[in-house]
């Protein structure tokens, strides 16, 4: 008797797919956004057309001795102004065509996807010109190889510590920072730290921490620096965030090496960002001409769904005393 053929994979090739698509589309890694948007004070309503905006400022006064029968003597405040102006517009736009959306299998993932990355791509746009801000070569910015001193307290030096030869922060660049706000009258409350990653892996495994028999820092090193962006404890009153989009140093943030009081940043040195986020003195000031927009349409002469976002806004350093740059490194430290 002669057995039959069966079925095997051997003579059902033909029947095998030799390669399954997924019904998911696979995403970009995206971090969080919108931190920086938080410590700027955003002008509304006052600011309803035009796009640059004056604010009067004023002084203070001064005590002068009194001697009896003797006129005290008068004095008038300095008065100044604060201007701003909206100086971006910023927008993005993409489609799919009516073919398209009849032949592709993905078609309607796709398209659920547009809207959302063009708003994260304006989120990381205005969260990195926030940070750039109060740097060199930006509209009262700091000076470019300078300690940009106010009161005789530098507002922006190269880190002082140093990990396998890249300049780092280090506990003392903490205790600086405070010191230099504290003596530009800036309050000590909200005191804020916006570091580069490596900074803050830097911080973690450092031994002054790590040493440190505060159980704090033992919990430190179990569940790592940030908790959503917040770190669960302090340096010097400073809370500590990170972030992905902090400046670079030289003028124009190109990433030149500064020198400062004879200690080179390196190349791509980044600038960590230390001040105040009181709300009588937030570091910057802005407006939104036009809050991100999102318009839509059917282009008939060209067969296609077409998507657009767009945006105006503007935003200055509102504080300069209230701003201290941190340079440090951005090599590799394993």
């Amino acid at each position: 008797m002669t057995l039959g053929t069966g079925h095997t994979t051997a003579n059902m090739a033909q029947l095998i797919r030799s390669e399954v698509w997924s019904n998911q589309l696979k995403e970009v890694l995206t971090d969080d956004m919108r931190m920086a948007e938080k410590y700027v004070k955003w002008i509304s309503g006052e600011f309803s057309d035009g796009d640059t905006f004056t604010i009067p400022s004023i002084g203070q006064l001064n005590i002068f001795d009194v001697q009896e029968d003797v006129a005290i003597q008068m004095q008038a405040l300095d008065t100044g102004e604060f201007q701003f102006s909206i100086t971006e517009y910023k927008g993005a736009g993409t489609y799919i065509t009516r073919k398209a959306q009849q032949d592709l299998f993905y078609a309607s993932q796709l398209e659920a996807k547009f809207v959302p990355e063009q708003s994260r791509a304006l989120s990381q746009e205005v969260e990195s010109f926030i940070f750039k801000q109060g740097q060199p070569g930006t509209s009262n910015g700091q000076t470019v190889a300078d300690l940009n001193s106010y009161n005789g307290a530098a507002h922006r030096w190269v880190g002082m510590g140093t990990r396998n030869s890249v300049r780092a922060l280090s506990p003392e660049d903490f205790s600086r920072a405070r010191y230099s706000l504290k003596k530009a009258n800036v309050p000590m409350t909200g005191l804020t730290a916006i570091v580069d990653p490596l900074q803050a892996s830097i911080i973690e495994t450092h031994p002054n921490f790590i040493n440190h028999p505060n159980g704090m820092i033992t919990e430190m090193m179990r569940s790592g620096m940030s908790s959503g962006f917040q770190w669960k404890g302090q340096i010097f009153g400073f809370d500590i965030y990170e972030s992905n989009y902090l400046p670079l140093s030289g003028t124009g943030q190109t990433g030149a090496t500064e020198t400062i009081s004879g200690v080179a940043s390196g190349a791509n040195a980044v600038g960590n960002l230390f001040f105040s986020s009181a709300s009588n003195c937030p570091p910057w000031i802005g407006a939104w001409r036009q809050m991100p927009k999102v318009d839509t349409k059917f282009e008939p002469s060209l067969q296609r769904e077409e998507y657009y976002v767009t945006a105006r806004y503007g935003a200055k350093l509102y504080y300069p005393e209230n701003f201290v740059t941190i340079l440090t490194g951005t090599g590799s430290i394993w």
